[in-house]
């Protein structure tokens, strides 16, 4: 039987993005405009690839006379300790970079018609297998595609790449469809160009999806003078795999992190490609970049991006705690330094991605605020302290308190909860509690409820998405444009 099923290990909230090969759905044109194009393209392709291309093929279970099997695939894919999975095109792009952290290729089940077999804008099953699979044999881009989907996930977006998304998705589908009309696509092109001419500054996920765009999909690995093709969108289209191996009509350019600000069109040919040295100096391009990323860095700077993101992301204290949600505010003190954070909307609390017992967003629907910082009167952070500790310093469960932070935040109120992990004090809970800042400005009343405080003297990372997402997931499959 020739239908691919969820892996049983996958996730949860990944899962709804998987669908079931129907292999039966391919007509007998499919096979024949899979046949064609991969006759055409390991013909074109066989002097001027990677040499692991045609090698890369066999070894992933891709063959030349038929659409792959994604169960097929897998069977030779679990030697490299990969696998694969139906999709419905295009999926949102942390999800796709999820399923690649987890060393899954998404592959689109559709197959692209006779009349886009040289190229086509849409995800397609030609561009996402024969394209994608082949180099997963070579150890170190495996690991390169890995490691990317892992920074990936990290990579924090703006609501514009988001709407970005939708429309690329959309004109994609439009152009692939043979009931779209000429007026339905040159709305999704119009809006397109409209969301493309806004004048924002790229996000941290827009700038390493170029990345991924002129490595794992347009990428050539040689020199400038020699070089082979190893991008999959140049090994799934016969006519711009042809077009690339042209210096006049496409400039070739040394590859360094720079690529990010060399923006990218999804629908036309490409003006110029990068060239890397080896697949070892991707990953040094790829870790050159993670290295400036929220995630890495942490502190005020890093709140402020995803404030100005305007979408959910995840702070991280020092003792580990996750404070996931869309971000308002953040408090600094005279030197720039984080003094207390706020969100907006349903917010998470985690601890090494596993939500806080009670403390998901249906409970912290309105958002949650917490001063980040160390506490006049205490040797070390409150996270240290034992309860009997916590105990000699006025902190005792059931009694009154005040807590008076270098920062010349206050909380007094009563002590209601410690909640402890790995020995540590993350949270601490109060009823009947106010909260102000050194010019007095109230930043909890007792009459909003308890006050449930965070413990941690910095943010150490700043990150895209929530930390438990499990527990609150954020996509939900897109439904097909009409």
């Amino acid at each position: 039987m020739r239908a691919s099923t969820p892996l049983p290990e996958l996730p949860s909230h990944l899962r709804p993005f998987v669908v079931t090969q129907d292999y039966h759905r391919y007509s007998a044109e499919d096979h024949e405009v899979w046949c064609c194009a991969m006759k055409q393209l390991t013909e074109s392709l066989k002097d001027t690839a990677h040499p692991m291309y045609l090698e890369g093929l066999k070894r992933t279970g891709i063959a030349l006379d038929h659409i792959p099997s994604i169960d097929e695939m897998n069977v030779c894919l679990q030697e490299f300790g990969w696998s694969a999975v139906a999709v419905d095109g295009f999926i949102p792009p942390s999800i796709f970079m999820e399923f690649q952290a987890l060393k899954i290729l998404p592959i689109a089940q559709s197959m692209r018609s006779k009349a886009q077999i040289h190229y086509t804008p849409a995800p397609d099953i030609l561009h996402e297998s024969a394209g994608h699979a082949p180099f997963i044999v070579d150890i170190d881009y495996a690991e390169f595609l890995q490691r990317f989907g892992e920074v990936g996930m990290k990579a924090i977006a703006n609501s514009h790449d988001m709407a970005l998304y939708e429309a690329v998705r959309r004109l994609s589908i439009l152009k692939e469809s043979s009931h779209s009309s000429a007026a339905d696509i040159d709305a999704a092109v119009a809006g397109l160009q409209q969301l493309g001419d806004a004048e924002i500054l790229p996000s941290e996920a827009a700038l390493l999806s170029r990345l991924h765009w002129w490595t794992v999909e347009y990428g050539l690995v040689g020199d400038v003078e020699d070089y082979k093709i190893f991008g999959a969108g140049l090994l799934s289209s016969i006519a711009e795999s042809q077009r690339c191996l042209d210096n006049e009509a496409v400039k070739k350019i040394p590859l360094t992190v720079n690529a990010v600000l060399t923006p990218y069109d999804i629908s036309n040919q490409q003006p110029q490609l990068f060239v890397t040295h080896s697949c070892k100096h991707l990953s040094q391009v790829l870790e050159e970049f993670a290295a400036a990323m929220c995630y890495r860095k942490g502190g005020a700077e890093s709140l402020a991006t995803a404030i100005e993101a305007q979408t959910i992301c995840s702070a991280v204290y020092d003792t580990g705690l996750q404070v996931s949600g869309q971000f308002c505010e953040v408090l600094c003190d005279a030197v720039d330094k984080a003094i207390y954070l706020r969100t907006t909307g349903p917010t998470q609390l985690a601890y090494q991605d596993q939500q806080l017992t009670g403390h998901g967003g249906d409970y912290h629907s309105g958002g949650f605020g917490s001063p980040i910082g160390l506490l006049q009167g205490f040797s070390r952070c409150l996270s240290e302290y034992s309860m009997d500790e916590l105990k000699a310093q006025g902190l005792e469960v059931g009694k009154g308190c005040t807590l008076q932070y270098l920062s010349g935040i206050t909380v007094t109120g009563r002590l209601e909860n410690v909640y402890r992990q790995a020995h540590r004090n993350l949270l601490l809970s109060f009823s009947e509690c106010r909260v102000t800042d050194l010019s007095g400005r109230v930043l909890f009343s007792p009459e909003w409820g308890i006050y449930d405080m965070a413990v941690g003297a910095e943010i150490v990372s700043v990150f895209g998405g929530v930390a438990d997402r499990e527990a609150m997931p954020l996509y939900q499959p897109a439904a097909v444009a009409e």
